[in-house]
């Protein structure tokens, strides 16, 4: 079960929301027209960027005015609107939106993909993966995203060594009924220098600290053989994904174990894969149980599920390519993340990404 807001931090939310008055919540309710240009103003600046599928409007009404209701100036909404082919704007254009970071004179505190789908490894050739890494790590950027937005994390983990988090994106804050636990979880994250996460048991006896890395399945095993996967040793690698059967998330694990990927590994952690849908035509009974048992047989290494977070309303916010520790036993898996960047939570009001707009 999902906890709810623990009371403390429900009374922080509390505080937070009070800014807010009837009238400006109203206000932030009609600047929905993405034909105003986004024109940053006080708060924290948040750059969007579209790396891959088209962006439904539902998704960009609802969340853009949470958003900005919620403390974040916006910056970039004009990529939103684009579209091309099943993709949100042309490689030049979608290219664009992570190249215009490299001009500017400051960075924005965080940047935040607007969705997934696919399309972004299409544009690793061409981006200055270094140079923008180096602005990144200098501004201490949030870079926060999942899906096929994990090309981009990890081809910035192998070429600069810069983390990102697995976290939220446009389309979950544009949810009709936003997730109250995801909200928390994410600012409890971007707005905390160290956490915790606790998953409930049993799980085997088993400790250790590594480079807590990884992303979507499908697309880290794309870049198996590629220079855009990081090659990490001794590291706690996460892996989800969705509409996947059960032998094709046997086949990418497959992949990366003959690429050597996962004997490097300290542990490996799963997280939702949606399982409930897909059944094997050949033998029903070769479930998502079975393919963690041949993980755990072929890897060597300690193998944990039951993260929470993938494609699921209910998900956690987790920080990529920064260091962490875990430890598990009978009573369950603790896992605790370490030295990475946040912002400020002055000015923010999460509960406003949870208010039901009327548009």
């Amino acid at each position: 079960m999902i906890p709810d807001i623990d009371p403390t931090r429900r009374q922080l939310l509390q505080c937070l929301a009070i800014g807010a008055g009837a009238a400006a919540l109203q206000g932030c309710r009609t600047m929905i027209d993405q034909n105003i240009p986004s024109t940053p103003s006080a708060g924290h600046r948040l750059y969007l960027t579209a790396c891959s599928g088209i962006v439904p409007a539902r998704q960009q009404q609802l969340a853009l005015p949470r958003l900005r209701q919620a403390g974040f100036a916006l910056e970039n909404t004009e990529a939103l609107a684009r579209s091309h082919q099943r993709f949100a704007g042309t490689d030049a254009e979608r290219l664009a939106d992570l190249n215009r970071l490299l001009a500017q004179p400051q960075l924005p505190e965080m940047v935040l993909a607007a969705r997934g789908g696919y399309g972004a490894m299409r544009l690793l050739p061409q981006l200055d993966l270094a140079r923008l890494g180096a602005r990144v790590r200098e501004a201490r950027a949030l870079l926060v995203g999942y899906s096929d937005f994990s090309a981009i994390q990890l081809a910035l983990l192998a070429k600069s060594g810069v983390g990102s988090f697995a976290g939220p994106m446009l389309g979950d804050f544009g949810s009709a009924a936003p997730s109250a636990y995801a909200i928390d979880e994410f600012f409890r994250t971007v707005t905390t220098p160290q956490r915790s996460l606790n998953v409930p048991g049993p799980h085997a006896s088993a400790r250790g600290e590594g480079l807590f890395w990884g992303g979507n399945l499908s697309v880290l095993s794309s870049l198996a053989g590629t220079p855009y996967l990081p090659d990490i040793k001794g590291g706690l690698l996460f892996l989800e994904d969705v509409g996947e059967q059960p032998y094709r998330v046997e086949r990418m694990l497959q992949q990366l174990y003959l690429a050597g990927v996962l004997t490097k590994q300290r542990a490996i952690f799963l997280g939702d894969f949606s399982m409930r849908k897909h059944v094997d035509a050949y033998d029903p009974r070769y479930d998502f149980d079975a393919v963690v048992a041949e993980l755990r047989r072929i890897s060597g290494v300690p193998v944990f599920t039951g993260l929470p977070f993938g494609h699921i309303a209910d998900k956690t916010t987790l920080p990529l390519g920064f260091p962490a520790r875990f430890q598990a036993d009978e009573s369950g898996l603790a896992l605790q993340f370490l030295d990475y960047p946040t912002i400020s939570p002055l000015g923010l009001q999460p509960q406003a990404l949870l208010e039901t707009l009327a548009v």
